[in-house]
């Protein structure tokens, strides 16, 4: 058999085995697994000896070139798929917005026209839905059709993105009757708006504010809410970017009631907290996002709800404003502080080292958690996801014994400063494939621009 290349020697690592064998790619698939694939029938070969072959990351939340309070996220569609790549990321579902008295095809055009000739990577869209009249509930099915099944709404920010629950549960249950996902950010905006005047009328607009104001009660009952709403509408819920155990318990009911919910966290609900945003002066505005840092106790409940299933997923919500010029548009004001915080290219090594070097759960489980869940909950599966005959060759060699020490200094995202800087992580991406082509290599990058392709995808059909 003829073959482009072959990566030999290594432990191959899906979400439900570990085998020593090579791995065989013709073109942009995978053809061959075995014990010994004969290198000479391969243009290049790749020696993977003490380390893991992983199907690459796959990154279901992302924000990228996204307009945000007079300005707009940092990394765009180039920089930010690069980025991505550097850590093992390869294919990554970023949000078409909808704005007011938009189409939602309007949006998602808009958001592919972005992407084009510049992600690095494959990419796919969700679409945010931020009004719903008869005519989007018709153009939800015809975009399921065309392989964009699943749709973000807000249960926060009113007057900006903010749905009322009538909306939330028309949309669910078109969601139901066109084999769609709903993704839910649960807070209940009404709530945190009061609380919000009430402290600005105090005085109170330091950074940590924006955290002291959205309460994890806030978050708990909206995803209580969520959950609720999918139930009566027959439909499945994905809660984005679950923050602190409030939430998770609410999850945890509903999935020991055999309902079809699911959550992601993220890394810096893992590693960050409250605590962070002590920092001195205007620091702490580096770690505004939402739902905002918690408690440091919820970030152990986290890590056992990822080993016990109750998380299905770690995703980034990478959302990147630069300290300087950027967060600066609320030195005065925390409100105005723009939303978000960058960590495309650092999620994998972040699990796996807490994860995995940590004691936490297997490497099995990792997978499963940054690549197989993620494809199979979003339509990817088993094109994406996974170590398979047949497969993209999507493929990351992964050393789990080397060190890395995060930081600004060294990342290749477009912002001036890292969430982690600092954090020593064992667990690094050294080659990565992205359709059978290398597209980094020992930290420098091989791709190009332009490369990645828009995937469509299928109706949700489970994990």
């Amino acid at each position: 058999m003829r073959l482009d290349t072959v990566i030999r020697g290594g432990t191959i690592v899906t979400a439900s085995d570990t085998t020593r064998g090579d791995v065989g790619i013709l073109g942009d698939k995978i053809v061959a697994i075995a014990q010994d694939l004969n290198p000479e029938n391969a243009s290049r070969v790749i020696d993977a000896a003490g380390r893991y072959v992983m199907p690459g990351g796959i990154d279901v939340h992302t924000h990228l070139d996204m307009p945000f309070g007079g300005t707009k996220s940092a990394d765009d569609f180039e920089s930010g798929t690069i980025a991505a790549a550097h850590g093992g990321t390869t294919t990554l579902i970023d949000f078409a917005i909808q704005y007011k008295r938009q189409t939602l095809r309007h949006a998602f055009d808009t958001w592919m026209a972005k992407a084009d000739r510049k992600a690095a990577i494959d990419y796919a869209f969700h679409c945010i839905i931020t009004e719903l009249g008869d005519a989007h509930v018709e153009e939800m099915g015809a975009l399921v059709r065309e392989g964009v099944p699943s749709f973000k709404l807000f249960m926060a920010y009113p007057g900006v993105f903010m749905l009322d629950d009538a909306s939330i549960f028309r949309a669910m249950l078109a969601a139901a009757k066109y084999g769609g996902m709903i993704c839910m950010h649960a807070e209940n905006g009404g709530a945190i708006d009061v609380i919000v005047q009430r402290a600005l009328a105090e005085g109170k607009r330091a950074p940590k504010y924006h955290a002291l104001t959205r309460p994890t009660t806030a978050e708990a009952e909206a995803t209580s809410r969520a959950i609720a709403l999918a139930e009566m509408a027959g439909a499945p819920v994905y809660i984005v970017h679950l923050s602190c155990n409030d939430a998770l318990e609410k999850v945890r009911e509903a999935r020991d009631r055999g309902l079809a919910a699911y959550a992601e966290t993220c890394p810096q609900y893992l590693y960050l907290s409250l605590e962070n945003m002590d920092a001195p002066g205007f620091e702490g505005a580096k770690y505004v996002f939402t739902p905002p840092l918690r408690e440091k106790w919820n970030q152990e409940k986290l890590w056992q709800g990822l080993a016990k299933d109750t998380l299905q997923v770690v995703s980034t919500d990478h959302c990147p404003f630069c300290f300087k010029e950027q967060k600066e548009l609320g030195r005065d004001d925390f409100t105005k502080i723009p939303n978000g915080g960058p960590g495309i290219e650092n999620r994998m090594s972040l699990v796996f080292s807490g994860g995995v070097n940590g004691g936490r759960f297997s490497v099995n489980r990792f997978v499963q958690l940054v690549s197989t869940a993620p494809a199979k909950l979003f339509g990817l599966y088993p094109r994406k996801g996974t170590i398979a005959v047949g497969s993209d060759a999507d493929i990351v060699v992964f050393d789990p014994n080397e060190e890395m020490v995060i930081s600004a200094s060294t990342h290749h995202m477009r912002v001036d400063y890292s969430m982690f800087e600092g954090i020593r992580v064992r667990g690094v991406a050294k080659i990565v494939l992205s359709r059978g082509r290398v597209i980094v290599e020992d930290g420098e990058f091989k791709g190009r621009a332009g490369s990645g392709e828009f995937i469509k995808r299928r109706q949700y059909s489970g994990v």
